[in-house]
This record gives C-alpha cells, sequence and structure tokens, in this order.
C-alpha cells in the first residue's frame, strides 16, 4: 500500500479511500464489518464517512 500525508497535518494516511455511503444502506452490518476488516488487512487507513 503506498501512503502520503494529509496535507501539514503530518497524518500518514493510505493512497486509496474506501468511502463508507452505502453501509447501512445496501450493504448489512456484517457486510459492513467485513468490507472495513478486509480493507484494514490490506493497508488501508483512510476511511470516507
Amino acid at each position: 500500500m503506498e501512503y502520503t500525508y494529509l496535507g501539514r497535518t503530518g497524518l500518514r494516511v493510505s493512497r486509496l479511500c474506501l468511502g463508507t455511503v452505502n453501509f447501512g444502506r445496501h450493504a448489512s452490518e456484517e457486510d459492513s464489518f467485513s468490507i472495513l476488516s478486509q480493507a484494514l488487512q490490506a493497508g488501508i487507513n483512510f476511511f470516507d464517512t
């Protein structure tokens, strides 16, 4: 996973961001947690909530 810094904050985030707009609406709670777990395992630490 590639990482970059978020502006001047010093916060290091993954270049990929996982959007969560469909969680709860189109994905069940169980599916949502599964998706989040897989994203974390892949190194994604940037989530658009």
